[in-house]
């Protein structure tokens, strides 16, 4: 009698770390971590306006708890999302600094005080209603974000923000003496201990690494008389904001488009930090995640002037610690959001976390924004630099968020209306990267990458290669294997080209889906290293340059005698010549010892090893190519050059 085993049931769909959620008491511990990591940047923008526009002390102390308190909600919206609102990712929200300008001419315009908060407010609230509006629009322009510019604009947010993070180490601008030591040890201190707690712990403590630098360096600096929690006593336990709490807001058609402008540049940021995020938590973004994060924008952003606070945005020094911890769960995010909402209510609770030194969020916020940054560079090695328009988008755009970051007075020099752009070097860099990209890639015939001849010479672009005929084709591209020509012919078939590097990938792709015959005699058409035939100019023009690179034309006769042992025994037991890429190998001791190494190894393996070597061979043989049609390019590979004489 058989019997049939039961059906196992279905194995559950195991939930993306974004989703998933940690224990109570490690979801604690991280969503403070997220709070302390925030505080200074989210109360700096109440406070440079308060001080503009003329407000007291009891209205500025009204206006970091409204902010705390809807940076809260707002978090919470973002991270935890309800119908299309929301892109639930670990993206904590704050103040946008752009605003900041805007606001506080909008206030000063209206006559400051109060009188300039009610336009501001009611700026805000048309703002974020407009957000909100447009943000399925705007996520259509998904198509303008490619790498090349969102890798821009990451790096570019991580970069403008370091010296935020050196003022903060050097007494945050209150101190007169920005050398004083005590406060680079705060620094210096806080940063080694966050970095040595990543180098030596594993697990729990290495996520809450930033939590620790910053519960450390403020304990020390309170033992040593540089912490003071004085405000603590002088605090009330509750303090509720209530909505419209300065009057009904007014409303002034100059302000509402200045607002606007802010909005849709914020717009910008928010895609570059949603980006950014989707790459350290490996969540792919699509369009419908960017109107949702932007609709969360505008929704915050409306809540904002209601219960009077400012325009929303996500807050890159979140995305730097979401990388730094590696704790990718928007729950988290929405733990933190809690925690602010808490201490939005409580002012007590908020007088402690005030009182954490800036020398300490200094030392902690230069490894969160450098991470930032370094997402940047990964995004941007996505991108493909053969095409000289990609080096020139990134140069421009870096180069002009660095000169604002650097030096902030130049916006000075240009109209009031302008300084909104040229006041931030993440606005104008994200705008300069935006724009570069429409100009280059979108905008009138689309040229494409030289890939072969010379600049204003007979110089073929991508779609020239689309367009080749075979023999064209092969008349063009044949130098880059030696011999039969069956590689290049075989690349042709997958035309056409979407970029260089598809057009690389398929020379690539031809070369090993290739008969073994066919490989056999592929490799038997290259000559030995070090031989005569290479030396005398015999072996043709792109194997004596290969093996110049190594010095191999111009061998002693003991050299000569050496390689003539080693690739003699090598073609006797394998069939076919030895095959090193001597560009990666440019030591002739190196190539010799590979080798006499290679002698040891199976017929199959080097057969596979020959394949890889040719490919490489190839490989820089292409770039000579599109180095002799891209003159940018050539700058960057003189080293092949330089190694060849």
């Amino acid at each position: 009698m058989s019997t049939t085993a039961p059906p196992s049931p279905p194995r559950k769909r195991r939930k993306h770390p974004v989703d998933e959620v940690p224990p109570p008491g490690k979801l604690a511990v991280y969503g403070l971590q997220h709070l302390l990591a925030f505080y200074a940047g989210a109360v700096i923008v109440p406070i440079l306006l308060a001080g503009a526009i003329g407000l007291s002390d009891r209205e500025l102390i009204h206006l970091i708890n409204a902010d705390l308190f809807t940076c809260g909600i707002a978090s919470i919206i973002q991270s935890v999302g309800f119908w299309k609102v929301g892109v639930r990712l670990p993206l904590l929200q704050g103040v946008t600094f752009t605003a900041v300008s805007p606001m506080i001419a909008i206030g000063l315009a209206a006559g400051g005080g109060t009188d300039g908060l009610l336009v501001i407010y009611g700026a805000v609230i048309v703002a974020g209603l407009f957000t909100f509006l447009i943000a399925p629009y705007f996520s259509r322009l998904i198509r303008f974000f490619p790498p090349v510019v969102t890798g821009s604009v990451i790096t570019i947010i991580g970069i403008a923000l370091l010296p935020v993070a050196a003022l903060d180490a050097v007494g945050g601008g209150a101190d007169p003496d920005p050398g004083n030591a005590r406060n680079l040890a705060y620094a210096l201190g806080t940063l080694a201990l966050i970095v040595l707690m990543q180098r030596f712990f594993r697990g729990f403590l290495a996520t809450v690494a930033v939590l620790v630098g910053l519960v450390v360096g403020t304990v020390t600096a309170w033992a040593l008389g540089d912490a003071t929690f004085g405000a603590v006593a002088d605090s009330s336990w509750v303090g509720v904001t209530t909505p419209f709490h300065f009057g009904w807001p007014k409303f002034s058609l100059a302000a509402i488009v200045s607002m606007i402008v802010v909005m849709l540049i914020t717009a910008v940021e928010t895609t570059g930090d949603v980006f950014a995020t989707g790459e350290i938590v490996d969540k792919r973004v699509g369009r419908k995640d960017i109107a949702a994060a932007l609709r969360a924008d505008g929704l915050a952003t409306t809540i904002g002037g209601v219960f009077n606070s400012f325009p929303y945005t996500c807050f890159a020094e979140n995305v730097g610690l979401v990388r730094l911890t590696q704790v990718k769960s928007r729950w988290v995010v929405a733990a933190a959001g809690g925690f602010m909402i808490l201490v939005g209510l409580v002012p007590k609770a908020g007088a402690v976390v005030a009182g954490i030194p800036h020398p300490v969020l200094g030392g902690a916020a230069l490894a969160m924004f450098a991470t930032v940054a370094v997402v940047g560079i990964q995004t941007l090695a996505k991108v493909d630099f053969n095409d000289h328009r990609n080096v020139v988008i990134v140069a421009t755009s870096l180069g002009l968020a660095l000169l604002v970051t650097v030096q902030p007075g130049i916006a000075q020099a240009v109209p009031s209306w302008a300084q909104i752009i040229l006041g931030s070097g993440i606005t104008l860099g994200s705008i300069t990267a935006i724009g570069l990209n429409a100009v280059f890639h979108h905008i009138g015939r689309p040229h494409g990458a030289a890939v072969a001849g010379i600049p204003g010479h007979g110089q073929v672009r991508l779609q020239d290669v689309n367009a080749m005929s075979r023999d064209e084709f092969v008349a063009t591209f044949g130098r880059l294997f030696q011999g039969p020509t069956w590689v290049v012919e075989n690349a042709y078939t997958q035309r056409p080209f979407r970029d260089t590097s598809s057009l690389r990938l398929a020379f690539q792709e031809a070369l090993f889906a290739a008969t073994p015959e066919q490989q056999q005699q592929l490799m038997d058409a290259y000559p030995a290293l070090g031989s005569d035939t290479v030396a005398e100019g015999a072996a043709g023009e792109q194997s004596t340059l290969d093996q110049a690179t190594a010095g191999l034309t111009r061998l002693t006769d003991e050299d000569h005698a050496a390689f003539r042992e080693v690739t003699t025994a090598y073609r006797e037991k394998f069939g076919f010549p030895l095959i090193v890429c001597v560009r990666d190998n440019p030591s002739r001791e190196r190539i010799l010892e590979q080798g006499r190494m290679r002698l040891q190894n199976s017929p199959t393996q080097e057969h596979a090893a020959a394949l890889i070597e040719i490919a490489k061979i190839a490989g820089h043989r292409f770039d000579d190519l599109v180095a002799d049609a891209n003159p940018i390019h050539t700058a960057r590979t003189q080293r092949y050059g330089a190694t060849a004489l």
